[in-house]
């Protein structure tokens, strides 16, 4: 069975800002490692209502990198490439060091 486009990954503009942000939710503490599970979504948890239309979609990005490089950026052991820092990438990293 596939998903209706409005909540497929695919087609996050199809979705309400508030069911983006319940996905992104789900999405961002159900990660697969706990140590991710914590950090993107305790990041979550405390900037979900205050998140932008932007930040949801630079948030959906964040979400689709590899849970091993987030997880080494995150948490300072290899700095983040040029390539891929982000102001949401920065945001969630800063959010770990504070």
């Amino acid at each position: 069975m596939t998903e209706p486009d409005h909540l497929s990954p695919g087609a996050p503009h199809y979705a309400t800002p508030d069911l983006r942000r319940r996905r992104l939710l789900f999405r961002s503490t159900h990660r697969g490692t706990y140590e991710n599970d914590l950090m993107i979504g305790g990041f979550v948890r405390a900037n979900l209502t205050s998140l932008t239309e932007a930040d949801l979609d630079a948030l959906e990005a964040v979400v689709e990198m590899p849970d091993t490089d987030l997880a080494d950026w995150l948490t300072g052991r290899v700095p983040i490439p040029p390539e891929e820092e982000t102001p949401m990438l920065r945001r969630m990293r800063d959010f770990q060091t504070r």
